[in-house]
C-alpha cells in the first residue's frame, strides 16, 4: 500500500486586497511548487493560496496530478471511514494562506442551514451549501476588524462621531442608547435578546442608508479624522486610541473612497494580532481583514455575505438579518493556544525550547498545530491520529517522514498525511516552523484528559 504522505501542489488566488508580486507570502509558498508555468509577476496582486479539495481551486499530488479530492475518495483509508462518510469524501477542511495587502469585504459566512437556503436560491453568488467558521493565525502582525464591539463602546461612538450620528440618524441613535443604557453588561436573559435588538435596528440602520448620504458623511468624517488627531471620536474610547482610529480612518478611506466601511468600523471590533496569536469566527460573526498575512482554516466551504470594502455582490439584505448580534470585547474572540500533548521532541527539539502548540476552535472540522523547530536536529514525532493532516513549511528547511518515507520541507512545501501515520518532522536549520491543520473525531485534537 502507498505511504500516505503525498506531496501537494496548491493553487493561489489573484485578488486585488493581495499583497504584490514576491511581497506576497501566498506567491512565494505557490512557487516553491509551481503549477504549470506559473512564476511570480512583480505587478500582480496575490492573495490566498488554498490546500484541500474544494472543487473552486483544488490541490493536486505534485507526482501524479490527480486531485486530492480523486484521491480521498478513491482510497477512505486516507481520511479515515468515518471521517469520509460524515463529510461526503471530501476534506472537512481547508486550509489557507492568506497574503493582505488592503481591506477585505466586510463580511459574514452562513450556518450550515442558511447556506443550503442561499445555494440554492442563488448558486452563483453562494457556490456551495456549508457553512464556514473559521479560524486566523498571525504570521506577520496583522489587523482586522472582528465581532461587535461592548455596547457601551458603540454608545460612545454615537455620541462622539458627529457624522455617524447624523447617518444613522437621531431617533435610531437615542433609540439604541435608551433601549441598553443600564445593562450593556448584564447577563440576564432577557436584557441580552434586548439588547440584540437594539444593536440589529442600529446597525441595520447604518447599512440601509443611501450611497450619497453615507459619501458625503465620509467626507465630513475624514475631515475630522485628518483634523482632530489624539481627539478622534471622543478620544477613541475604550479600546482604542483617537490617533489610531483617526489613522484607520484615513487609511481605509484612501482604498475605498466614501464606503460605508468607515462607519461599520464604530461597530466592530479593531483588533492586532502579533505573530502566533490567533481569533476564531463562529459562523454568522461579522468581520474584516484589514492587512498582515495569516494562516486561515476553516470549514471546507466558500461562502461569503459581503457588505462593504468590496466592488463585488453586496447583500445587505441577507447580513443585517443573518448577524447573530453577539457583542464581546475582543478579548474574548482571542483563542488561548496550549501545548499540544501528542507529540515527542527529542532532545534537540527539547533544550533549544522548540515547541507545538495547538489551537483548538470548539467545532469539530480542524484544529491546527504550530511547530517551531528552533535548532539543526530537533525532532518532533506526532502519535497517529484518525484522520487527514495538512502540513505547509513557512520558514526554515527540513524533512518530513511517514514510516519509510522521507521528504524534503522547505519554504512553501505543502504536505498531505493520511490517518493513523505517525508523523515526524525534523529541522535542518535553527529556525524551522510550520502548521499542520488536522481533523480527528476521537478526542487528540485537545488535551490529554
Amino acid at each position: 500500500m502507498q505511504v500516505p504522505l503525498i506531496r501537494l501542489q496548491c493553487g493561489v488566488n489573484s485578488y486585488d486586497w493581495g499583497k504584490v508580486g514576491k511581497a506576497s507570502a501566498a506567491a512565494k509558498f505557490a512557487a516553491a511548487t509551481p503549477s504549470g508555468d506559473f512564476s511570480i509577476q512583480e505587478d500582480k496582486p496575490y492573495a490566498e493560496l488554498w490546500m484541500g479539495t474544494h472543487p473552486s481551486l483544488p490541490s493536486k499530488d505534485l507526482e501524479t496530478q490527480r486531485t486530492l479530492l480523486d484521491l480521498v475518495q478513491d482510497n477512505q483509508a486516507l481520511m479515515s471511514t468515518e471521517i469520509s462518510e460524515r463529510y461526503g469524501g471530501k476534506l472537512p477542511f481547508l486550509f489557507k494562506v492568506l497574503s493582505i495587502r488592503k481591506a477585505l469585504s466586510i463580511q459574514a459566512h452562513p450556518n450550515k442551514k442558511l447556506a443550503e437556503e442561499l445555494h440554492r436560491k442563488d448558486p452563483k453568488n453562494y457556490p456551495d451549501d456549508n457553512h464556514k467558521p473559521e479560524m486566523t493565525i498571525a504570521i506577520t502582525p496583522f489587523d482586522g476588524l472582528c465581532g461587535f464591539r461592548p455596547l457601551a463602546e458603540i454608545s460612545h461612538y454615537l455620541s462622539a462621531v458627529p457624522s455617524l450620528r447624523k447617518l444613522i440618524g437621531d431617533t435610531a441613535a437615542e433609540d439604541f442608547e435608551k433601549a441598553v443604557k443600564g445593562h450593556e453588561t448584564s447577563d440576564d436573559v432577557q436584557d441580552l435578546e434586548k439588547n440584540k435588538k437594539a444593536l440589529q435596528a442600529a446597525f441595520s440602520a447604518l447599512m440601509k442608508c443611501e450611497k450619497s448620504d453615507v459619501s458625503a458623511a465620509a467626507k465630513d468624517l475624514v475631515a475630522a479624522a485628518k483634523e482632530e488627531g489624539e481627539s478622534f471620536a471622543g478620544n477613541g474610547g475604550p479600546s482604542n486610541g483617537g490617533q489610531e482610529l483617526a489613522d484607520l480612518v484615513v487609511r481605509l478611506n484612501s482604498q475605498f473612497e466614501g464606503d460605508i466601511g468607515l462607519f461599520v468600523l464604530f461597530f466592530l471590533n479593531y483588533v492586532k494580532l502579533e505573530i502566533g496569536e490567533a481569533m476564531f469566527l463562529k459562523a454568522d460573526d461579522i468581520h474584516a481583514y484589514l492587512s498582515g498575512d495569516i494562516m486561515e482554516c476553516m470549514a471546507s466551504s466558500d461562502n461569503v455575505v459581503r457588505a462593504g470594502f468590496t466592488p463585488k455582490f453586496q447583500d445587505i439584505p441577507t447580513l443585517t438579518t443573518m448577524l447573530t448580534y453577539s457583542y464581546a470585547p475582543i478579548s474574548e474572540q482571542k483563542m488561548n493556544p496550549v501545548d499540544y500533548p501528542y507529540v515527542t521532541l527529542n532532545s534537540t527539539a527539547y533544550s533549544s525550547a522548540s515547541s507545538t502548540i495547538l489551537y483548538d476552535p470548539p467545532i469539530e472540522e480542524f484544529s491546527v498545530v504550530k511547530i517551531d523547530l528552533k535548532k539543526e536536529g530537533a525532532k518532533a514525532t506526532f502519535e497517529a491520529i484518525e484522520g487527514p493532516s495538512i502540513v505547509i513549511c513557512t520558514k526554515g528547511q527540513g524533512k518530513i517522514s511517514v514510516g519509510p518515507k522521507v521528504e524534503e520541507m522547505k519554504e512553501g512545501f505543502v504536505y498531505f498525511v493520511g490517518a493513523t501515520a505517525e508523523l515526524v518532522l525534523e529541522s535542518s536549520s535553527d529556525e524551522f516552523t510550520a502548521f499542520k491543520a488536522f481533523c480527528d473525531l476521537t478526542g487528540k485534537e485537545g488535551p490529554k484528559s
